[in-house]
């Protein structure tokens, strides 16, 4: 049955029949059940002991299995089962919300499709929340319980007071602490048995929150239909088979993470969480656990470039020739770090996916691996999504206009959780307005311009800070690049770049600016700050930090608020 759906997916014939996606997880556990479905590397564990590869496989197998641990497909569904059972016991029902706040491990997702199953709501949270934040977001979502790890038993202790009274507090690791209960002793004790609910395309599944760019996060629902859109989205863009194997190193809270995996849930595929990342742990885990498909954010892809182009790391001394498809999302990509990509391996496929919180993730927009000549592109609509650039009244623009980038798709997400009016802002007819900047160019390949409230209007002139960031990441000194808007009395804004030199390199503002003088003159920076460029876990810029610690304001926005 599940290939038979697959080759639906592959024929591009609609959806794989109408089902939840914890289906998907059963029938693998079926056809494939004794096939491994997740290993977790936690290469801290092998650094602490200063080992060599030969010597590590003589440790002890305590000490290697925290290394690496892996459960199998039927293991996986097993598990799930176990925490929807465990969750039906307390009382939670269909409907109710079920946090989790943890690390990436090998609990991560056992836990987030047992929420499912029972028809519960799963609400990943950030691990970089605060425990305000963490409060703030258990309010907004209305949880019942949560789930969490020990690297948050402190951020938890802080507020335990005020939300322990209404909800239950299941602690995933050793020596639980006294205000929560012990999750690996009582799910042992639950059944191993799906239970018997029934799910609907309609029904909801999942909350997600924003990054909180511009203050606390929103809470975004998504139904159930939404999550199989983004299965079949991925393995349609990607080409999986059962043979492939994905390394997923960003945060599985984030849709991102989380919906590029689906493609191996899809196929039945194994795929390994990376732990700590640095290139060589990268190119180890790629090397021994045969990765086909790695999924990186653009620092990461920096620093495997400058490792290689320092002989930090060298290519001959892994097994790499398996790895066949190198894709990057969550932000822009410059241009000049995929040109220095292929030279290093030219045998790569690359990708890169468009998507928000709001849209589920990855895929809504994608470049396609046949259109490497469109390197800079966020592409074109992805597998089942439509797209359009529009001006303020909706209207579409021209062709090579700027304008904002709506979307429209089965993965739109179903609202704001209980926000009707910032979902009637960003939700209109079915579309989705994602707040970026966009231009198309007459092959219909769209390019990302800026977030529509990081424009930087300068003596009447718009300027989008990721044309500029572009151009100046050429430049062979400079590892990361980004242009914020600060207060001038004459001209209202003026742009500024940070930017973020390699390693061990020297440069001076002339040098920058005599770079620039290929960049029209109103769209060169008037300033030049050497400093670090601050990103968060999916690999955004983190721009409302920089214009903090610069005294910078969005005037832009606050045009918009007024």
């Amino acid at each position: 049955m599940l290939t038979e759906c697959l080759n639906l997916c592959k024929q591009g014939k609609g959806r794989i029949k109408k089902m939840p996606i914890t289906e998907l997880l059963e029938r693998n556990a079926r056809e494939y059940g004794s096939d491994v479905a997740l290993v977790e590397i936690n290469p801290d564990i092998k650094e602490k002991k200063r080992v060599t590869w030969r010597e590590y496989e003589l440790i002890q197998p305590d000490i290697r299995q925290q290394y690496r641990r892996e459960i199998t497909w039927h293991v996986f569904d097993e598990k799930a089962n176990r925490v929807a059972n465990l969750l039906l016991s307390r009382g939670v029902q269909k409907g109710d919300k079920v946090a989790i706040l943890m690390m990436n491990c090998l609990e991560w997702l056992p836990i987030y499709f047992g929420i499912l199953k029972m028809g519960a709501l799963a609400v990943p949270m950030n691990f970089r929340f605060d425990e305000h934040e963490i409060k703030y977001c258990l309010d907004l979502s209305e949880t019942d319980v949560l789930f969490f790890g020990p690297e948050f038993i402190g951020r938890i202790e802080e507020i335990v007071d005020e939300i322990d009274k209404k909800r239950i507090l299941f602690y995933v690791g050793g020596d639980c602490p006294s205000f929560a209960e012990d999750y690996n002793q009582l799910v042992s004790n639950c059944s191993s048995l799906a239970p018997k609910i029934e799910l609907k395309d309609s029904d909801d599944a999942a909350i997600y929150f924003s990054s909180g760019t511009t203050g606390f996060p929103k809470a975004i629902l998504h139904n159930h239909e939404s999550l199989m859109h983004a299965a079949r989205v991925e393995q349609h863009h990607h080409g999986q088979t059962k043979d492939d194997v994905f390394l997923c190193i960003p945060p599985l809270y984030h849709t991102g993470a989380k919906m590029h995996w689906f493609g191996s849930l899809i196929t039945g595929g194994k795929a390994v969480l990376l732990k700590g990342v640095t290139p060589k742990t990268i190119f180890e885990t790629v090397s021994n656990e045969h990765c086909t498909i790695v999924w990186l954010l653009v620092p990461w892809a920096q620093d495997i470039l400058l490792a290689l182009d320092r002989g930090e790391i060298k290519i001959e001394d892994y097994n790499l020739d398996q790895w066949r498809l190198m894709h990057i999302g969550a932000q822009p990509v410059p241009q000049s770090l995929i040109k220095r990509w292929k030279e290093y391996f030219p045998h790569h496929q690359y990708d890169t996916n468009y998507g928000l919180s709001e849209s589920i993730g990855p895929g809504c927009v994608h470049l396609g691996v046949d259109n490497i000549d469109k390197v800079g592109a966020i592409g074109i609509p992805g597998y089942g999504w439509q797209a359009k650039i529009v001006d303020p009244e909706g209207k579409e623009v021209n062709q090579g206009e700027v304008g904002e980038l709506i979307v429209k798709g089965p993965g739109v997400m179903t609202c704001y959780y209980n926000d009707e009016q910032a979902t009637s802002e960003c939700l209109k007819d079915g579309w989705l307005y994602t707040g970026d900047m966009a231009e198309m160019d007459k092959d219909g390949f769209i390019y990302l311009v800026d977030r529509k409230k990081d424009v930087i209007i300068s003596g009447g002139e718009n300027i989008y800070p990721v044309q500029i960031e572009n151009f100046i990441s050429k430049y062979s000194k400079v590892k990361d690049v980004a242009v914020i808007g600060l207060a001038d009395e004459r001209l209202g804004e003026i742009s500024a770049a940070i930017i973020e030199l390699k390693p061990d390199t020297e440069c001076t503002e002339e040098e920058i600016q005599e770079f620039c003088k290929e960049l029209p003159r109103y769209k060169r920076p008037r300033k030049i700050i050497f400093a670090d460029v601050p990103r968060n876990a999916t690999g955004k810029i983190e721009k409302p930090k920089l214009r903090e610690i610069y005294h910078s304001k969005n005037l832009v926005d606050a045009q918009n608020r007024g």
